[in-house]
């Protein structure tokens, strides 16, 4: 039942403050009349039936990816009007509107092509439409809006992918899920603010806490605004768009993300987990989203990896991001995932995936399986990642990381987070920052054609130092020659390679040395006269961004 606020009539209020205040003036004194408007009551709580029930004006916009983000692009949004008036309209966006009108057979109508009314938890039915634009120019800005043909939402633009490579940004959250309408809309606007050139943003699961709360998806909808109007989504669900095994009924009409996920051979099953398992190929990145919630069910999952081994061995491109919600390795105390890891952790690996963005654990984490390391500061494979964009957390904890083969490079709690990802050609840019905007963690993935990687700590005065250089012995004879590796710089980077005696503080420049494209040094180190029989000598390697050296070496008869 509506919460009904009792109000004073305004035409009352405004008699009695012309009443009193004639009054008071009669007798002599000079006083503020009372505000036109003002209630005297205590404020009570607004019901959340009165601020999320539709209406004819459209909400809740998002734009959604297809199979060819190029050439066409999903929208959908809710109101309260059906379906048969339901409709878009789209131009290639001018440099006005309003009083400037352009000519009529620049706007093309387009019609939804799905109608879901939704029953809520509050008592009333939202109507979710779904339009698909077809026939589109690469890479080209685009105008549009949504409406019935006479109530319109506002004009809002988005931009088509290229139909190759080209470098773009996108944003990572980790789980919302609770206090959306307090604590989450900062960590959303500080996001868009920091990459408000952002072709999408991937949501790891949880986006909300009760399935079917309509009062917590209006929040959602609310904390990010006009973003995922002109943003790109990719979602997965987490275990909270889940209620009695059932999945929300408010996600597939919400995403109508790609019909390209397994066939699980049951037409029921299919129609079940629709819009849960996709992949999307965007400017030279194939995102791949995956459903953990069915790892319990033995059948349902062995398909899914079927599918993903099959989606990634016939990846074109050269980068690939997968996102899911509950992580390969755990992050938060108690919690482990083992059908995950053994599944897809070999996959992940074997095909060189680049991201793995997950969430479901309310803290931080990232890192790389442990075989991988190749210094203190870079690994060569897969960067796992857990985060948390809402207020809830949970304590923190490696070990599922250390017991299972993994090293976790970063871990925090009780920290907001969200991740900037740009792509570039040849490197992947990671980095995740708190919700006022300050620097927490990151790295830089390099790749080479050949398929050659190095995942690097992005740089500080810490991790620039210290004893990160392998040579290939730590014995040699007297002006013998070692075998001398490094990584973590730039490309093209000059070095200057040193024999340094640590006793006498002496250091000998023996060579110089160029990083190759993934910021790696391999050369070799004649070890200089003045190293002596029976000294330890060390390598030395100075550049601009590192000063690091190797083991000690000890110089034979």
């Amino acid at each position: 039942m509506r919460d009904v606020r009792t109000r004073v009539p305004l035409r009352s209020r405004r008699g009695a403050g012309v009443v009193v205040g004639a009054a008071l003036l009669g007798g002599g004194l000079v006083v503020v009349p009372a505000a036109v408007g003002a209630d005297s009551e205590p404020p009570t709580q607004v019901p959340a039936a009165e601020i999320y029930e539709p209406s004819a004006m459209p909400d809740r916009i998002i734009l959604t990816p297809t199979t060819t983000p190029a050439t066409s692009q999903k929208v959908s949004w809710r109101s309260e009007v059906g379906g048969e008036w339901a409709q878009a309209q789209i131009l290639e966006a001018p440099i006005a509107l309003g009083g400037v009108q352009p000519p009529a057979d620049a706007v093309r109508t387009v019609m939804a092509s799905s109608t879901s009314p939704v029953n809520t938890s509050l008592g009333y039915a939202s109507v979710y439409h779904q339009v698909e634009f077809t026939g589109l120019t690469p890479n080209t800005r685009y105008t549009y809006r949504v409406g019935d043909g006479v109530n319109w939402s506002e004009w809002t633009d988005f931009t088509t992918a290229s139909e190759a490579f080209e470098p773009f940004s996108f944003i990572y959250y980790g789980d919302a899920q609770n206090y959306i309408d307090s604590a989450v809309p900062r960590v959303f606007r500080q996001a868009f603010a920091d990459r408000p050139e952002a072709k999408v943003i991937v949501n790891a699961g949880d986006l909300i806490n009760s399935a079917n709360s309509e009062e917590e998806w209006g929040q959602w909808h609310a904390a990010d605004g006009f973003i995922n109007s002109q943003v790109n989504n990719i979602s997965v669900p987490g275990n909270h768009e889940y209620s009695g095994g059932q999945l929300s009924t408010f996600w597939q009409p919400q995403f109508p993300f790609p019909d390209n996920g397994p066939d699980f051979g049951d037409e029921a099953v299919n129609a079940a987990l629709r819009n849960t398992i996709y992949y999307v190929d965007y400017q030279g990145v194939r995102f791949i989203g995956l459903n953990t919630n069915i790892q319990g069910d033995a059948a349902l999952m062995a398909t899914q990896t079927a599918w993903l081994d099959q989606t990634l061995a016939s990846n074109p491109h050269k980068w690939t991001v997968v996102t899911f919600h509950h992580p390969v390795y755990s992050t938060a105390s108690g919690r482990n995932n083992p059908v995950v890891r053994g599944q897809w952790g070999p996959l992940l690996e074997e095909y060189g995936v680049d991201l793995v963005l997950q969430g479901h654990d309310h803290t931080y984490g990232r890192g790389s399986v442990s075989s991988s390391r190749k210094s203190a500061t870079v690994h060569d494979s897969t960067v796992y990642a857990v985060s948390v964009s809402g207020g809830k957390m949970y304590d923190v904890d490696g070990s599922v990381w250390t017991d299972n083969g993994a090293d976790i490079m970063n871990k925090a709690q009780d920290a907001q987070l969200y991740q900037m990802i740009d792509v570039t050609e040849d490197s992947i840019t990671y980095e995740a920052r708190y919700a006022n905007g300050e620097h927490h963690d990151g790295v830089v993935i390099r790749k080479n054609d050949a398929g050659e990687r190095t995942v690097q700590e992005i740089r500080t005065p810490e991790n620039t130092v210290g004893e990160q250089v392998v040579v290939d012995r730590t014995e040699v004879e007297f002006r013998g020659t070692v075998g001398v590796q490094a990584w973590g710089y730039d490309p093209g980077e000059t070095v200057n390679v040193y024999i340094r005696n640590p006793e006498r503080g002496q250091d000998v420049l023996v060579g110089e040395a160029t990083a190759d494209e993934l910021g790696r040094v391999t050369t070799t180190a004649q070890m200089p006269s003045s190293a002596r029989r029976q000294s330890q000598q060390v390598v030395y390697l100075e550049s601009v961004n590192q000063q690091i050296t190797g083991p000690e070496i000890t110089i034979l008869r």
